[in-house]
């Protein structure tokens, strides 16, 4: 008996370390835009939108609307993505059109959880979309993690990609009220 137990906590232990909540949604967006002033906004998803979102994915995305903060220029996004089996959830900080940080907030899969470390979210700073809507820059793997890593990486395309149609909004609704 005390065998068996010993041999489903070894099995079971490292798969209790892997999922958690590494930070709070609320506290990403306050580290990310400070004492500033921050609009909570809403992204409604349109037909094309839709269409863009599920190419970055490969697959369907069912969301009628995007929830994303704003201050000034900056935005911070909280987006979810499956990696094998669950949601991962990450907050992504974008300013002037680049990833000023990634950060993976909760996770809640069995393993692959070195995603959420720095040495690899760091390779995601300052990153950019290239024309073809591609990240400009390729993003190392991690042995074992690599399905969280591809829903990492498309949730920062994504983020990017959400960040300029919004800007893109912006800068035409302040042109045209100048007008």
């Amino acid at each position: 008996m005390l065998k068996t137990l010993s041999l489903l906590l070894l099995i079971t232990t490292p798969l209790l370390f892997a999922r958690g909540t590494y930070q709070t949604p609320e506290a990403f967006i306050q580290s990310a835009l400070g004492d500033s002033p921050v609009s909570k906004k809403v992204f409604w998803i349109d037909d094309s939108d839709r269409k863009f979102i599920e190419k970055i994915f490969n697959h369907g995305f069912k969301k009628l609307r995007v929830r994303y903060w704003q201050s000034g220029l900056d935005t911070v996004w909280v987006l979810d993505e499956i990696g094998k089996e669950a949601p991962i959830t990450i907050g992504v900080h974008v300013s002037q059109g680049k990833i000023k940080q990634t950060k993976v907030l909760i996770y809640r899969e069995s393993r692959g959880d070195e995603v959420r470390h720095s040495f690899f979210t760091q390779q995601f700073i300052d990153a950019t979309l290239t024309k073809d809507n591609k990240l400009d820059r390729s993003i190392d793997s991690i042995t074992g993690a690599t399905l969280s890593v591809r829903a990492v990486t498309k949730m920062s395309r994504l983020a990017l990609w959400l960040d300029n149609e919004v800007i893109k909004k912006t800068l035409t609704a302040s042109t045209t009220a100048s007008k």
